[in-house]
C-alpha cells in the first residue's frame, strides 16, 4: 500500500470513529451503529495491512522503492498508534454503556471482518502484486534475452567478415614438387 491509501484509510477509520462518537453521545445502540463500526474496522484492518506489507515488501519494491518503503512503514505506524488511541477510547465507551462484554463481542466482529478482508481483498492485492512481478521478470529476461542475442549476432557477422576478408591462398600440387 502507497501512503495515499495509508491515509485514505485513516480518514475512513476518523469519520467512522467520529460517527460512533457521536453516535454513543446521542444513546444510540450498537445494532445502529454497525456501519460505522464496520467501516472503522476494516479501515483498520486495512493500516494493518499496509504495515505487514511494509515490513515485507517484494523484490521490486526492496530495489526500486528504497525510499518509499520508509515513508509507508512510518506513516502506517503513525496511522496504527492513531488507531490504537481510536480502539481505546470505543473500548471505554462500550465498558461505560453495554459493560466489559460488549468490547469482546466487538473483538469478536472484529476478527470475522478482518477474516473476510484478508480471505478476499488482500488476496486480490497481493495476487495482483505476484502477477506483476513475474511479468516485469519476464520483461527483464526477455530484453537480457535479446541483449545476448545481439552481441551474439554482431560477434558472428565481424567473425564471417574477418573470414571474408582473409586472402585465400592455395597450394598447387605441382608446386610442391
Amino acid at each position: 500500500m502507497d501512503p495515499v491509501t495509508i491515509s485514505l484509510a485513516v480518514g475512513v477509520a476518523s469519520k467512522a470513529f467520529d460517527a460512533i462518537k457521536s453516535g454513543f453521545a446521542m444513546g444510540r445502540d450498537l445494532e445502529q451503529m454497525s456501519g460505522d463500526l464496520s467501516r472503522w474496522m476494516g479501515a483498520s484492518s486495512d493500516v494493518d495491512q499496509a504495515e505487514k506489507q511494509a515490513k515485507n515488501p517484494g523484490v521490486f519494491g526492496k530495489v526500486f522503492g528504497g525510499g518509499s518503503i520508509e515513508a509507508v512503514a512510518l506513516q502506517a505506524y503513525a496511522a496504527k498508534k492513531k488507531l490504537e488511541e481510536q480502539r481505546y477510547e470505543l473500548k471505554m465507551f462500550l465498558n461505560m454503556t453495554h459493560g466489559p462484554q460488549a468490547y469482546d463481542e466487538l473483538l469478536a466482529m472484529e476478527g470475522k471482518i478482518r477474516k473476510e478482508r484478508q480471505e478476499t481483498v488482500y488476496k486480490q492485492q497481493q495476487l495482483r502484486k505476484e502477477i506483476g512481478e513475474a511479468i516485469t521478470w519476464l520483461i527483464v529476461a526477455v530484453v537480457i534475452s535479446g541483449f545476448v542475442f545481439l552481441l551474439v549476432s554482431v560477434w558472428a557477422n565481424r567473425a564471417q567478415a574477418y573470414v571474408d576478408v582473409q586472402p585465400k591462398t592455395f597450394i598447387l600440387r605441382d608446386e610442391i614438387e
